[in-house]
């Protein structure tokens, strides 16, 4: 967590207006739908939410324990160009730091 990202277990659309409050500008939502089952949230819904209250949305969906280079590197370009703070999440907010963490660690990030 810095001033230009925070991380999150499973939102949902309703949660919303809670990360726009906290000044989220962007979300990156890194879990592939339906992993949870049929009561996990789209991410065309929580799209729709964010994209109501001003916020630039990413769907990035991947594997847990499979991260690969390419989706760094496609993370970081995300990350690069969106509006910050931005809120990444997951199932639990761990593969959304992995894949932060991994592209620092790449030097692929701007900030």
């Amino acid at each position: 967590m810095s001033d230009q990202v925070g991380f999150a277990g499973q939102i949902a659309a309703e949660h919303i207006s809670q990360v726009v409050e906290k000044g989220f500008k962007s979300i990156i939502n890194n879990r592939p739908d339906f992993e949870g089952g049929p009561e996990q949230p789209t991410s065309a819904q929580i799209e729709e939410a964010a994209r109501q209250a001003g916020l630039d949305y990413v769907h990035q969906p991947v594997v847990a324990g499979q991260i690969s280079e390419l989706d760094v590197r496609a993370f970081a370009n995300h990350f690069n160009e969106l509006p910050k703070p931005v809120l990444m999440f997951c199932r639990s907010g761990n593969r959304s730091n992995n894949l932060y963490q991994l592209a620092k660690q790449m030097d692929l990030l701007d900030d």
